[in-house]
């Protein structure tokens, strides 16, 4: 391609859902009928095309995102397949950041579940417009207005159906164009319209007025129509949902079965008239190296702009998923981008790819808009913003989250030791959720992660791609530590000099002030202080000293050595002793004093707290609300779906290793539960 496409026929979308809630049999399906595949791969027979890795298609789960393209009425769909599962939560909020929109798959029976809020918040931070799929409608049990009610009570999201589903006849009512489509032929391929029958149309009537009302908020035209009783252009109808989708008033909802092949064409359909082409999104804002800020439009004019946002290893060798923003992108550039520590880099791009799941192929050149692999980049990482180097910018990072358990890790063989430092390395780059740390009480090497199944998948993949096998530990919770009172200290930082060793004398005072914050509100560092002699100025280079030295203080607590949660500290007042002031004596000074002050404010340890949802038959019901209750769990609320209750409760991770083991025990296999972190907590009880 050597001119840049049409942006206004392109859409980024994400597929994203709580886990088993059907988003990978939906792709697979869209892969299907937009002709990029000949044959629908099924994630139970380990067939996905979009679970390429050995260990997805062993445990029947999403473990990475995965880029395809698919072309649809003329339009040319980027779709980016995300994990369910709560341990790889990381590739779904690394892969919002550089979408458009995206698309959550509910499960018509459960509604909302808690991976689904993970999900939502992660979607609000961005401010993607999002479209719904209802799925698995074929299963007993499944309830469309319920899973709509679900959706505006835990989601506060504002649901409208676009299309109602009919499982029994294989069917979709279509609301905005009021026909029926069957899916007929071997796999739905074929889609017939008819218009609604009366008798039909009257059962689904209430579901139109809620869209036309939805849609009429955003339209006065509309409006007033809608308000005469008077019926509306199909297109005008489709023009004022689209705007309310766009702005995020209002959420699309089409339903069906993805598995039985049933209302997925309506919803292509939808994207293509709902979701943003990338000019439609609001520009981007980026600090310059300089100071300021600067608005980034997607194919604007301008230096090169790139957002970095994921690193993958792919056949031993190193590559970085990169969406364009701006200018373009080929083989053999030239890169800039500033590190997370400050500093400047600059990097060669050797070869660019497009990306299909598994399989990548050479491109020429990448324009805005698009996501593509970049490979020769040794340092760039997730959340690196690529540049021109002659105009560096900084887009938003990319959060991680901090790591909730650990295994005490080691090669099976002594001789492999060089070898497990190298291939930890790579792991840990990919993943920013996994960290390496190493007792010092101990010498353990701990590796931690976001749960028990995200540790698994590691050790499996070390073992098939490189090779080495480990010996490993229990799992054991990642604690933290918090403070119960306020405290305050002073400290004057005065190591003697070295003549003989030419090290000069160096000298800094620091007062800070400590508080405890909520549970769950996380750290919080003020650097303001009241600067002696009087008229003394601290430089950029210094005031950046003194928060390192703050935070590096907040790595180790006074009771195990964990790291400090829910802590507030203010650095009140600084005293410099002119060249003596050196920021490596600042940064000392701020570390000595908030640990002076984390020794007088009592100190309690925190453990992470999960919440958890538990669906189980009723059955059981009596048996598993036992186990948790010895568990201490603390039971918010239940409800029941038929013949299954669903229990949403709170409980501390270490109460929880090994649960899965015992809740199949307890149901004879019939019982599931999944969970997302809360926040750290003490424990009682």
């Amino acid at each position: 391609m050597t001119k840049p496409p049409d942006f206004s026929h392109i859409r980024n979308i994400g597929i994203a859902a709580h886990v088993d809630a059907g988003k990978t049999t939906l792709t697979e399906r869209i892969l299907f009928y937009t002709g990029v595949s000949h044959k629908i791969g099924e994630v139970h027979d380990g067939a996905a095309h979009m679970d390429y890795l050995a260990e997805e298609q062993e445990h029947g789960i999403t473990i990475t995102s995965a880029v395809t393209k698919a072309p649809w009425r003329d339009h040319l769909l980027q779709v980016v397949d995300t994990p369910g599962h709560v341990d790889f939560t990381i590739e779904v909020e690394r892969s919002m950041r550089v979408l458009d929109g995206c698309i959550i798959v509910l499960d018509g029976v459960r509604g909302v579940e808690p991976q689904t809020e993970t999900v939502w918040r992660q979607r609000t931070r961005f401010n993607l417009p999002a479209l719904f799929f209802i799925n698995k409608m074929d299963r007993p049990g499944a309830d469309f207005a319920r899973a709509l009610s679900s959706m505006r009570k835990r989601l506060g999201a504002e649901a409208v159906a676009v299309t109602v589903p009919l499982p029994e006849q294989q069917a979709v009512v279509h609301l905005i164009d009021k026909t029926i489509l069957q899916f007929r032929g071997e796999q739905g391929e074929v889609v017939a319209s008819a218009p609604c029958p009366e008798s039909l149309w009257n059962e689904v009537r209430s579901y139109r007025e809620n869209l036309l009302l939805a849609a009429a908020e955003v339209d006065e035209a509309l409006a007033e129509q809608v308000l005469g009783e008077e019926e509306p252009e199909t297109d005008t109808l489709w023009r004022a949902l689209r705007r309310a989708t766009l702005n995020g008033r209002v959420f699309p909802c089409f339903g069906g079965s993805a598995l039985r092949n049933q209302g997925v064409q309506p919803l292509l359909d939808g994207i293509l008239r709902l979701l943003p082409a990338p000019l439609d999104r609001p520009p981007a804002m980026a600090q310059r190296a300089g100071g300021g800020l600067e608005e980034v439009h997607i194919g604007g004019d301008g230096p090169l702009v790139a957002l970095a946002f994921k690193v993958q290893m792919w056949e031993g060798r190193r590559h970085v998923f990169t969406r364009v923003y701006r200018s373009s992108l080929r083989p053999g550039q030239t890169l800039a981008f500033l590190a997370a520590d400050g500093r400047e880099v600059r990097e060669h791009t050797t070869r660019l790819f497009d990306v299909d799941a598994g399989k990548k192929t050479p491109m020429d050149i990448a324009w805005p808009g698009q996501i593509v692999l970049l490979a020769g980049l040794r340092s760039a990482t997730t959340g690196d913003t690529l540049c021109d180097p002659k105009h560096l910018l900084l887009l938003e990072r990319i959060e991680t989250r901090q790591p909730v358990i650990s295994l005490a890790v080691e090669p099976a063989s002594s001789s492999d030791e060089e070898k497990f430092l190298e291939v930890i390395g790579k792991v840990l780059e990919e993943d920013p959720t996994l960290q390496l740390h190493e007792d010092p009480e101990t010498g353990q090497r701990l590796l931690r992660g976001m749960g028990e199944l995200h540790l698994q998948i590691v050790l499996e993949r070390l073992q098939r791609e490189f090779n080495l096998r480990l010996r490993s530990g229990k799992p054991a919770v990642a604690l933290r530590e918090t403070i119960l009172r306020p405290a305050a200290a002073d400290f004057l930082f005065h190591p003697p000099a070295v003549p003989e060793h030419k090290v000069p004398a160096i000298r800094a005072r620091v007062l800070v002030q400590i508080a405890p914050r909520p549970r769950g509100a996380g750290l919080e560092v003020g650097i303001k202080p009241v600067i002696k002699p009087e008229g003394a100025k601290l430089s950029l280079e210094q005031t950046t000293a003194l928060e390192q030295g703050v935070r590096f203080a907040l790595t180790s607590g006074p009771l195990e050595g964990a790291p400090l949660e829910d802590v507030a500290v203010e650095l009140t007042g600084v005293e410099l002793f002119g060249a003596a002031s050196t920021p490596n004596a600042l940064s000392a000074a701020a570390s000595r004093a908030v640990h002076k002050a984390l020794e007088d404010a009592g100190a309690a340890m925190l453990h992470p707290v999960m919440k958890v949802e538990v669906v189980v038959p009723e059955t059981n019901l009596g048996a598993v609300l036992g186990d948790l209750q010895s568990r201490h769990a603390l039971i918010r609320s239940s409800e029941t779906w038929g013949d299954s209750v669903t229990l949403d409760c709170e409980v501390a991770l270490d109460h929880l290793l090994g649960y899965t083991t015992d809740l199949r025990s307890l149901t004879q296999g019939r019982g599931q539960f999944s969970m997302i972190f809360s926040r750290f907590d003490t424990l009682s009880g």
